[in-house]
């Protein structure tokens, strides 16, 4: 048999616009007959400072252009254009550069080829990290890496480093990255499964689809760009797959495979994917057509004795970003500078929302949402106790050693969240909900002691949540998860820390809002949203 190599991912095309940063800090040279491309360290910080920039205020056109489409969409639920509608909002308000479109503003991702023909000098990691720290040190972003000081215990770095930077080898004369600020929401929602050549037929892969996807839930601020890659060298080409295809960076590979073992999109199974999808019924987060904007199946080749599959997904804050850097500058993506001209003259039509006073006894807010069946939405207005993964960990320590459940946490109701850094002359940074389910193992002894009666954040929960609130008569409401601009230019008035002021956007805090958007999701009775889809 004849050898046979090719690029075992063939993106066949680069239909990218770019903006041009600036042509200095590169330059050709002779070397033999070679010519190099000489880049100084200081093209790297400045490439990976303006990407991280841009994709943390600013979203691609064709994003935007999807969310405008659920509007125009007669088959599209109330609740999806409700949800549409804020997402563009929030993209209309992030463009000012003052509050980033997502609170989480993520784990910086780097993915470069360096060509054999370009120089550095340098490691090229570190002048990129230069970039992303000058990023997050000068623009009102969260700081959400937490680092390990011995097994158990970890410290915030204050900086958002590390970040991974992974840089590979390629021919030519360019350097091509793609940057990613990717949110614990959406990362937590990557999943591996190891499955077998029995999957490999039309009805095994869809009867496995349609079980899976039910594992994304809405956690993850959909409509999503959903990635299904199957096959692969090893679990770890499958994931990488993964992250690569729900950025949009795989969509121009081939779409057929060959002896080659070349990667291919499989353009049927994406259609069929995205109809799964909408028959879920999921929707934007509250039900409806739209829980996926778009589907991405790309075929690997696998060993003989596995077949990993990997599911994941983009969310709502799509932030996902190209570079590059040649002979004639530093260049990067061209991402939609004008997000308004996407929403509509007047706003969706919706029934109007319940209004419900959050500055009363517990006991009357209980005996106001008890008068409303799941799904039905509410305006909130008043005091909300802001607390998360820590500030849980670090209440639950207080109740083992004996001691009594704070005041606060039993007068309020609490939100999961954690802020952005806030903007002068601003009362908030972004600050949207963060992932509900990562409480879910205090719910039951919090509510046991009064505490966690009414909770606010965003995403489905477990069988575990809805026992409790039947039993000690809780309720769970879900916020719209990607809109954290809007919610702080809009409903968000006062914040201030009450407790563990030590745990920097972890802290415990006491927030005053106005005609804060959510939904019954799970009530008094036992109902839940989720659980009747």
């Amino acid at each position: 048999m004849d050898f046979i190599y090719q690029d075992p991912y063939p993106i066949l095309k680069d239909d990218t616009q770019y903006r041009k940063i600036t042509s200095d800090y590169v330059k050709v040279e002779k070397l033999g007959d070679r010519e190099i491309l000489t880049v100084e360290p200081k093209a790297l910080e400045l490439l990976s400072q303006e990407a991280m920039k841009d994709v943390s205020f600013m979203l691609r056109t064709s994003h935007l252009e999807k969310l405008r489409a659920i509007l125009d969409d007669p088959e599209a639920t109330d609740n999806d254009r409700f949800v549409a509608y804020n997402l563009l909002q929030n993209a209309s308000v992030a463009i000012d550069g003052q509050l980033p479109s997502c609170q989480d503003t993520g784990t910086a991702i780097v993915m470069a080829k360096k060509g054999e023909n370009v120089y550095t000098g340098v490691d090229d990691a570190e002048w990129l990290s230069k970039g992303i720290f000058n990023t997050y040190q000068e623009r009102n972003l969260r700081y959400s890496q937490i680092v390990p000081i011995s097994m158990f215990e970890e410290k915030n770095s204050g900086s958002n480093l590390p970040a991974q930077i992974d840089i590979y080898a390629k021919k030519g004369d360019s350097y091509e990255f793609l940057f990613l600020a990717k949110g614990g929401g959406s990362a937590n929602k990557t999943y591996l499964y190891q499955q077998t050549k029995s999957l490999l037929n039309e009805k095994s892969m869809d009867a496995f689809i349609r079980a899976k996807i039910m594992d994304l839930g809405t956690s993850a601020c959909p409509p999503y760009h959903l990635a299904l890659v199957i096959g692969g060298t090893s679990a770890e080409a499958n994931l990488a797959a993964v992250k690569k295809a729900s950025a949009g960076y795989y969509d121009n590979l081939p779409t057929s495979g060959n002896m080659a073992g070349q990667a291919f999109r499989d353009l049927e199974w994406e259609k069929r994917v995205q109809q799964i999808c909408q028959e879920s019924a999921i929707g934007a987060q509250f039900g409806g057509k739209y829980f996926t904007h778009d589907v991405r199946v790309i075929r690997l080749p696998r060993h003989a004795a596995s077949c990993p599959v990997g599911l994941g997904v983009s969310c709502s804050a799509d932030r996902n970003i190209k570079g590059k850097i040649t002979k004639d500058g530093i260049f990067v993506e061209q991402l939609e500078a004008n997000p308004q001209r996407f929403l509509p003259a007047t706003p969706p039509h919706l029934e109007e929302a319940v209004e419900i006073d959050l500055n009363q006894p517990m006991e009357s807010i209980l005996a106001e949402l008890t008068k409303y069946p799941i799904k039905t939405r509410l305006k909130l207005n008043g005091t909300l106790i802001v607390a998360r993964d820590i500030a849980h960990a670090k209440i639950k320590e207080l109740l083992d050693a004996g001691k009594p459940m704070p005041d606060y946490f039993k007068n309020h109701p609490v939100y999961y969240a954690g802020p952005a850094k806030t903007p002068d002359g601003m009362p908030s940074g972004s600050f949207g909900p963060t992932t509900a389910g990562r409480m879910d193992v205090y719910v039951e002894e919090f509510q046991k002691n009064g505490g966690s009666m009414v909770m606010l954040a965003k995403g489905n929960r477990t069988k575990d949540v809805m026992n409790a609130c039947k039993t000690y008569g809780g309720f769970y409401l879900g916020s719209i998860g990607g809109p954290a601009a809007i919610l702080a230019k809009e409903n968000i008035l006062s914040v201030e820390v009450v407790d563990f002021e030590e745990l920097g956007m972890e802290a415990v805090r006491k927030i005053t809002i106005k005609d804060f958007p959510a939904f019954i999701i799970t009530d008094d009775k036992g109902n839940d949203f989720f659980e009747n889809l």
